[in-house]
């Protein structure tokens, strides 16, 4: 049997796991993928991660309010820091299942994944 995604991912100091842009492409039907950045980045041109909600970051602890605790969640941002203190909050609202992709979508774009643009 194949470890998890987040088994696989690397753990971090405030709780949750880093996760690689690469790991995600290969997981990305495994767990809630969570975008913060505002509107206006996750329709601009560095584009989204096809099935990702957008819940930009001040919005984070309401809208998770009725989320699962033991889901796999992933949070995605610009570059990584974003999502880095997304992830905190949301592990410390209770999640125990929180990772955060390294580089966000700068190096997901950068790994040549694929991205949902509005034209």
């Amino acid at each position: 049997m194949t470890d998890s995604l987040f088994d696989q991912a690397v753990a971090h100091a405030d709780g949750y796991r880093d996760i690689e842009p690469k790991q995600l492409s290969e997981h990305a039907d495994t767990a809630r993928l969570v975008d913060v950045r505002e509107p206006e980045e996750y329709l601009g041109e560095l584009g989204h991660i096809q099935g990702t909600a957008l819940v930009p970051l001040a919005t984070v602890s309401a809208a998770s309010s009725g989320w699962d605790r033991q889901q796999d969640i992933i949070v995605i941002c610009r570059s990584g820091a974003r999502s880095g203190r997304a992830a905190k909050a949301l592990v410390e609202l209770g999640f125990t299942r929180v990772m955060n992709m390294k580089g966000g979508m700068l190096a997901w774009n950068q790994a040549g994944l694929a991205v949902k643009r509005v034209p």
